[in-house]
C-alpha cells in the first residue's frame, strides 16, 4: 500500500537485484575487454566499457528511484509526513513524466552505445585472436622447421656414422678373407710344391731302379753272348795324333779365344757341383779345369798335346799328358776302379775312331762311382749349319756322332738319367737364319753343339 516502509524497502531490494542481475548478465556477456593484456592490431589495448555499464547502472538506479519516498522510522508524526510526501509525489508525478521518459531513453542511448562499443571490442579481440593464431602458427612452424632440420641433420649423422662403420667392418672382413685366402694359397702351393718333390722323388727312384734293372738285363744277354773288348790300345803314333801345324793357334782361331771357352764351360757348373774328384778328358787349355779349382773341386785333366798340358801346368792346373784309353785302361790299373765321381770331356768323341767309342764310354763308366756323372759335349749333326762351318774345318774330326747313338752307348755301359741339351745356336753366329720359319730353324738349324749328361747306374 503507498506510504508503507517495509513496501518500499522491499521494492527498492528488489530493483537492486534486478540491476545486479542484469549487470551480472551483462558481464557475462561483455566480458572485460582484452583481459589478458594483449595488445589488439593497432598496438593498443581494445576500450574498457566498464565504466559506461556502472554509470548506466546508476543513472537506472536513479530512475527507479524517482517518485519514491525515503524510509522513517514508525511513529504517528512520521507516518503524517511520509504520507505528505508521498501525495506531493504523486501530485508531481506528471510533471517529471517527460523526464522520466528522457531518463529512460538516455539510459536506452546508453545501452546501444554500450552495445555498439561490445560488438567493436569483439571484431577487435577476432582479429587481435587472427594475428594472435598467424603469430603462433609461423613460431611453431619455426620451431618445426628447426626441429625438423634438427632431427634430419641427427638422422644424417647417425647414417654417415653407420656407414662409416659397414665401411669400416667390410674392409676388415675382406682384409681377413684375404689374408685368410693368401695363407690357404700359401698352404696349398707348399702342399704342392712337397707333394710334387715327393712324386718326382718317387719318379726318380722307379727311374733308377728301371734303369737298373735295364742294365741288368741287358748285362745278363751279354754274359751270354760274350763279346771280346780289344784290349787298350798303345799310344798312337805322333803323326796320328798331332797335326802337321799349330793346332793350338788353330784352335784359338776356329774354336774361340779362353774367355770365349770359358763362358761355355759354365754350363756345367750345377751339374758337377757335388762332386769330390773330377777327370777332365781332353782338358786342353784347362778351361774346366779352372772352373772346378774355383769350385773347391778337385780335377785332373789328361790331353796328347804337351803344348796345352804345358799350358794348364803354367796355370797350377792339375793335367798330364795321356792317351784317354791308355790312361783309363792302363795307368790306372795300379788304383782301384770307381776312382771318379765325374769325367767330363768337351770336343773329343768327334776326334775318335767311331769303332772305339762304345770302349771309351765303357772305360768311363768303370772308372766312375756309383751315381757319377759323365759330361760329353760335340758338334751337333742335327744341325745342318754344323756342316757349313766347324766341323769340317777340323781336319782330325773323324765323323760327328748324333745324339741318339751317343745315349745309346751310354745305355749299354750302364748310364741312367740322360740328358742332352743343345749349346751355342746357329742363330747367334749365322744372323741370316732369323728369317726361316721358326719350327723350321729350331728342327733343322738348333744348337751347333750339344752336351749329353748321364750318372752311373
Amino acid at each position: 500500500m503507498p506510504g508503507d516502509p517495509v513496501a518500499d524497502n522491499a521494492r527498492i531490494a528488489e530493483l537492486t537485484a534486478i540491476v545486479e542481475a542484469v549487470r551480472a548478465r551483462v558481464r557475462a556477456r561483455y566480458p572485460a575487454p582484452n583481459g589478458s593484456g594483449r595488445p589488439s592490431s593497432n598496438g593498443g589495448h581494445v576500450s574498457d566499457l566498464m565504466p559506461i555499464v556502472h554509470a548506466r547502472d546508476a543513472a537506472q538506479a536513479k530512475i527507479a528511484a524517482i517518485g519514491s519516498v525515503n524510509p522513517r522510522a514508525g511513529g504517528i508524526l512520521n507516518q503524517a509526513i511520509q504520507s505528505v510526501k508521498k501525495t506531493i509525489a504523486r501530485s508531481l508525478r506528471w510533471f517529471v513524466r517527460d523526464q522520466i521518459a528522457f531518463n529512460r531513453e538516455a539510459v536506452s542511448a546508453i545501452e546501444a552505445v554500450i552495445e555498439v562499443l561490445n560488438d567493436h571490442n569483439r571484431a577487435l579481440q577476432d582479429e587481435d585472436l587472427r594475428s594472435y593464431w598467424g603469430e603462433l602458427r609461423a613460431d611453431w612452424d619455426r620451431k618445426v622447421a628447426a626441429n625438423e632440420i634438427q632431427f634430419l641433420r641427427g638422422i644424417a649423422e647417425l647414417q654417415g656414422a653407420f656407414q662409416h662403420r659397414t665401411t669400416q667392418l667390410e674392409s676388415n672382413f675382406r682384409e681377413h678373407a684375404k689374408s685368410q685366402h693368401a695363407n690357404y694359397l700359401g698352404a696349398l702351393d707348399r702342399a704342392n710344391i712337397d707333394i710334387q718333390q715327393r712324386l718326382w722323388a718317387d719318379l726318380e727312384k722307379i727311374r733308377q731302379e728301371y734303369d737298373r734293372l735295364i742294365h741288368t738285363e741287358l748285362r745278363l744277354i751279354r754274359q751270354r753272348a760274350p763279346v771280346s773288348i780289344p784290349a787298350p790300345s798303345a799310344p798312337a803314333p805322333a803323326a796320328d795324333s798331332s797335326p802337321e801345324f799349330d793346332y793350338g793357334r788353330f784352335a784359338e782361331r776356329f774354336r774361340g779365344p779362353e774367355e770365349y771357352v770359358q763362358r761355355n764351360v759354365e754350363f756345367y757348373r750345377p751339374f758337377f757341383a757335388k762332386c769330390e774328384n773330377v777327370l777332365d778328358i781332353g782338358c786342353g787349355r784347362g778351361e774346366f779345369l779352372a772352373l772346378m779349382r774355383d769350385q773347391g773341386i778337385t780335377a785332373k785333366g789328361i790331353d796328347l798335346s804337351e803344348e796345352s798340358v804345358a799350358q794348364c801346368v803354367q796355370s797350377g792346373l792339375n793335367a798330364e799328358v795321356a792317351d784317354l784309353f791308355s790312361y783309363l785302361g792302363t795307368y790306372l790299373n795300379d788304383q782301384p776302379e770307381q776312382a771318379f765321381d765325374g769325367i767330363f770331356s768337351s770336343q773329343v768323341v768327334e776326334h775318335l775312331d767311331p769303332r772305339r767309342l762304345p770302349e771309351m764310354v765303357r772305360l768311363c763308366a768303370s772308372r766312375l762311382r756309383r751315381g757319377g756323372l759323365l759330361a760329353l759335349e760335340t758338334p751337333n749333326p742335327g744341325c745342318l749349319a754344323i756342316f757349313a762351318t766347324h766341323f769340317y774345318l777340323d781336319p782330325t774330326h773323324t765323323r760327328p756322332i748324333p745324339h741318339p747313338l751317343m745315349s745309346f752307348y751310354m745305355e749299354e755301359a750302364g748310364f741312367g738319367q740322360i740328358e742332352v741339351h743343345e749349346l751355342s745356336p746357329a742363330v747367334e753366329s749365322m744372323p741370316e737364319l732369323a728369317e726361316l720359319p721358326e719350327g723350321f730353324r729350331k728342327r733343322f738349324f738348333g744348337g751347333l753343339d750339344y752336351a749329353i749328361v748321364g750318372r752311373k747306374l
